[in-house]
C-alpha cells in the first residue's frame, strides 16, 4: 500500500494524472459477494466498488468479544473483522459510513467509531455463521459491555444487522 501511495504521489507531482483518478485495486471476490463498499473508497476491486465475499472478510483478520445486546438474551460472543481494520484496509481516513441493510434500513456511522477494541463487522455469533433470519450474514456490533459510552441510544442505532452495503461519504 505504501508503494502504491508513493507511485500515486509521484504521478500527481509529475502531472501524469489527478490523485482522484488513482484508486488502488484489490483482488476480486471468488465466492458469493456479501458486502459491497462504494462511494469515496480509495481501494476498489470491481469498478468503483470494493466487494467482499466471506473469505475476503475473514482474510482481514479475526477478532471476537463477548457482550450483551438489547436484541439478544444473555451474553453473546461475536466474531468478525474489526471496523478499524476494515476501514484501514480501504484506506478511508475520515467522513461517515452509510451502512445499509438488506431491507434498505440505513444508518450513518462516523469513521471515528473505528477504533481499537471497538465495533466489529460480525459474521459469527456464538461460533455459528449468522443466517439472514438470525440478523446475518453481517452485523456491525459494538462491545456494549466494555464501556458506558457504548450504552447509548445513538450507539445502539449504529449496530445494524443484515448489513450488505456501505457507502463511504466524505
Amino acid at each position: 500500500m505504501i508503494y502504491t501511495r508513493i507511485l500515486s504521489a509521484m504521478a500527481v507531482a509529475l502531472g501524469l494524472t489527478s490523485g482522484a483518478a488513482l484508486a488502488q485495486t484489490s483482488p476480486v471476490p471468488t465466492g458469493e459477494v456479501i458486502l459491497t463498499v462504494s462511494g469515496a473508497v480509495p481501494v476498489t476491486d470491481v469498478g468503483n466498488t470494493m466487494q467482499f465475499d466471506m473469505e475476503m472478510l475473514q482474510s482481514l483478520g479475526e477478532t471476537s468479544f463477548t457482550t450483551s445486546t438489547p436484541w439478544t438474551d444473555g451474553q453473546q460472543t461475536f466474531t468478525g473483522v474489526s471496523l478499524k481494520t476494515f476501514i484501514d484496509h480501504l484506506e478511508v481516513q475520515d467522513g461517515n459510513l452509510s451502512a445499509v441493510a438488506i431491507n434498505d434500513y440505513k444508518v450513518d456511522i462516523p469513521v471515528s467509531d473505528a477504533v481499537e477494541d471497538g465495533p466489529i463487522i460480525a459474521y459469527m455469533r456464538n461460533g455459528e455463521v449468522m443466517s439472514v433470519r438470525d440478523k446475518g450474514p453481517l452485523w456491525i456490533v459494538y462491545p456494549f459491555d466494555a464501556t458506558e459510552d457504548y450504552q447509548a441510544e445513538v450507539i445502539y442505532s449504529r449496530s445494524i444487522w443484515q448489513l450488505d452495503r456501505i457507502v463511504v461519504l466524505e
